[in-house]
């Protein structure tokens, strides 16, 4: 067990102590944000079956007087995925709590939380980006040919909204409707687009943007993490958890996941979609392990599973961006 000691939180004393710890960075967790949530029961199968019914195709041809057509079988198609247990906790020495001045066990509780969410949105960004709907910038026909100049613009969010509508893939935002402030536009229905720090860099220069600030209602933005839209696409930033993969011709190429409705879906366990476990060791008098009450442990565990639902529905551009 990885105790944290007075080793890795040291004492402050003999210097000025500031009470107010100091912000940590990380990474806006948004890749979950649009999927359906489709939970099983508890005490049942731990494999999930999603089924979607195939459209009938279209009876052009004209009916013959007193005469019924053959007529049409019903199709389906089943996807399944398996609901995985993930988890992690944090072990605290007696010694620390009583020594440190600061509230050890306030702060490690929000960095459990920020960790739990973490994991769950690079969980879900593996899933979107191993779609095989795949659009390469410019006139790349592989990652392996992608080259310094095939930065994100608005041809290449063009290109991937004209994709996405021709598979018929529904936007996932509402119509936002223009206020009366200043220079601001109405924004339709839309896609939404994750994409990197780099990424916006690049989509800024694009003459086409359109940065929130002139959104028609502040109240219509999906959170603090958009950033702006361009054509039919809203945008909004994963930072540091955006994915990148290695390239041959540019050191890293950037994967920006375009969304359209009902792509993706997320299952649980009902009664463990998140479980907090705290044993403290002021009190934890059955526990045989921990026989002087030397440690407490916080920790939280969840089901989780993450899946595509229709390839054709999401869309992955790779790229590079600007230097």
């Amino acid at each position: 067990m990885a105790n944290t000691t007075t080793t890795e939180i040291t004492s402050m004393i003999n210097n000025f102590a500031e009470k107010v710890l100091l912000s940590r960075a990380y990474p806006h967790f948004v890749h979950a944000l649009w999927a359906q949530v489709k939970d099983i029961p508890s005490k049942n199968s731990p494999t999930i079956k999603f089924r979607r019914y195939g459209n009938l195709t279209a009876a052009t041809t004209a009916l013959t007087e007193g005469v019924d057509p053959t007529g049409s079988q019903l199709s389906k198609s089943d996807i399944s995925t398996n609901v995985y247990q993930y988890g992690d906790f944090v072990a605290i020495t007696d010694w620390l709590e009583l020594t440190a001045i600061e509230n050890v066990k306030l702060e490690t509780i929000e960095i459990l939380g920020d960790q739990m969410y973490d994991t769950i949105d690079q969980l879900t960004r593996n899933v979107l980006v191993a779609g095989t709907t795949i659009q390469y910038a410019s006139t790349a026909t592989s990652r392996e040919t992608i080259d310094d100049g095939m930065i994100m613009n608005g041809d290449e969010v063009r290109e991937a909204v004209r994709t996405l509508q021709g598979n018929n893939a529904k936007p996932v935002t509402e119509q936002i409707d223009p206020s009366d402030g200043f220079n601001t536009s109405p924004v339709a229905p839309a896609y939404i687009g994750i994409i990197s720090h780099s990424t916006l860099y690049d989509l800024k220069k694009d003459p086409d943007w359109v940065p929130i600030e002139e959104y028609a209602q502040s109240d219509g933005r999906l959170g603090t993490f958009e950033k702006g839209k361009l054509d039919d696409v809203r945008f909004v930033l994963a930072g540091s958890n955006a994915k990148t993969q290695t390239g041959t011709l540019v050191t890293t190429v950037h994967v920006t996941v375009i969304l359209g409705q009902e792509c993706y879906g997320i299952t649980r366990i009902s009664g463990q979609t998140l479980e907090v476990i705290t044993k403290s060791s002021q009190n934890n008098t059955t526990d045989t392990s921990n026989p002087l009450n030397l440690r407490s442990t916080m920790g939280w565990k969840i089901s989780f599973a993450c899946t595509r639902l229709n390839e054709s529905f999401l869309l992955r551009i790779e790229h590079a961006v600007s230097a």
